[in-house]
């Protein structure tokens, strides 16, 4: 073992109390936490006959963008098993709600060489796909020792996360070496990835640009907006993070528009009940979408407190505002508002989805405002001018349609060294 994974790895195991505490902790909200802590070590009782191709899929974002993913290698590899590993309950869950029993699905173990030797073991995969910035170095070390090839793939890296892995430069360099291929978003992905180490990095685009949306939740979504009311102004500000929510409604109490109804979706089901607090806190009539029940022309706000809903969300809305983006989270995808034909309105931290805010703004599918008051300005003025919104609508599924064709990359990446890995 190298002396920069010796330490990388001691530290690791340094840290094993607090990995223990984190989980408690989280239990706290979210009792799944508690569910198969075996297998975060390694402990596995799930198993396959059938030759295995394994996906990373870390929690909600990345396992849905792998959809169109996922069933094109079902198609073309019908005598595979396909794997996903996750690292949150949140993301198994969108897992079972997209595949059900078409995939299998455990947690990737910590990073600990034990724990992801018998990950290996267990399932020997014939290839394995790491995506987005998911770079573990006893992981990719223990696949180049066993000769599984694998591949980081829809590969993006911020300047924010460079500047971490830059810390552990000697650590990143080696992984990314031992990287079988490396698929990057953007060229400023690429570019990032080549200055920490890795040598002939490709661009293939986006995943998430490929997503189609399930005529399930399209059907949803019209069935949603006649409950919602077909002539209230719908706003719909999704995937919200801690902070936000208590932004917004604040500006939307300056709004003047009769019969707004806002949809509000947090990020993390843990927080669930805290913003419905928020937001009787903030003296709005409240219904959740839990309830199932028709919205009364009193009520003012609805919490999404559904799983895999979002489509439809999309669907029922006039507008669309992405969370994380008010607050310096990063911001979230709103690619999927786009491919509905939405408009979107987003916040000034946009560093995880940089380059697909900068394009949709450019071509006129989103706006970027500074802060939540602004947001309830330009909120304002696209409900009072349909026209406005149907254009953004209508550029955004143009944005989405022209940046389509990652998933065909990827098939060809993974095709070329499976094969290559077959005939050795």
């Amino acid at each position: 073992m190298s002396s920069s994974r010796f330490f990388y790895t001691l530290a690791l195991w340094l840290l094993l109390p607090y990995v223990i505490f984190h989980l408690l902790w989280r239990a706290r909200k979210q009792p799944e936490y508690l569910r198969h802590i075996g297998e975060r070590f390694g402990f596995y009782s799930a198993r396959s006959h059938k030759p295995i191709i394994w996906l990373h899929t870390v929690s909600v974002g990345e396992t849905r963008a792998a959809a169109t993913l996922v069933k094109r290698l079902q198609a073309r590899y019908p005598n595979h098993q396909i794997l996903l590993t996750h690292t949150t309950p949140t993301g198994r869950a969108a897992s079972e709600q997209l595949y059900g029993d078409q995939v299998m699905r455990v947690y990737l173990p910590y990073d600990y060489p034990f724990a992801v030797r018998r990950f290996l073991r267990h399932f020997r995969p014939e290839i394995g796909v790491l995506l987005e910035t998911e770079i573990w170095f006893n992981l990719v070390h223990a696949c180049k020792q066993s000769g599984i090839p694998l591949l980081l793939l829809n590969a993006r890296m911020s300047e924010k996360s460079a500047k971490g892995y830059r810390r552990l430069a000697t650590l990143t360099r080696n992984a990314l070496g031992e990287l079988t291929g490396i698929a990057a978003q953007t060229e400023a992905d690429a570019l990032r990835l080549q200055t920490l180490g890795a040598t002939t990095p490709v661009i293939m685009g986006n995943l998430k640009f490929d997503i189609e949306p399930p005529e399930e939740m399209l059907k949803l979504g019209a069935e949603l907006r006649q409950r919602f009311g077909t002539n209230r102004p719908v706003f719909l500000a999704a995937s919200t993070r801690e902070g936000e929510e208590a932004l917004l409604l604040e500006a939307l109490k300056k709004i003047d528009l009769p019969g707004l109804l806002t949809i509000i979706v947090p990020r993390h089901p843990q927080r669930f009940e805290e913003v419905a607090r928020l937001i009787r806190q903030n003296n709005f009539s409240l219904q959740r979408r839990s309830e199932n029940s028709s919205i009364t022309a009193q009520t003012q706000v609805v919490l999404g407190d559904s799983m895999g809903e979002m489509f439809a969300y999309y669907a029922a809305c006039d507008v669309a505002f992405i969370g994380g983006s008010l607050l310096p989270f990063g911001g979230q995808n709103l690619i999927e508002a786009s491919t509905v034909g939405k408009p979107v309105l987003i916040g000034p931290h946009t560093y995880n989805f940089a380059q697909a805010t900068e394009m949709a703004i450019a071509c006129g599918a989103a706006l970027q405002v500074n802060d939540a008051e602004a947001l309830a300005v330009q909120l304002a003025a696209l409900l009072n001018e349909p026209h406005r919104c149907t254009q953004m609508g209508e550029a955004g599924l143009a944005f989405a349609r022209k940046n389509r064709g990652a998933t065909e990359c990827a098939i060809d990446l993974i095709g070329h060294h499976l094969v290559a890995d077959c005939r050795t």
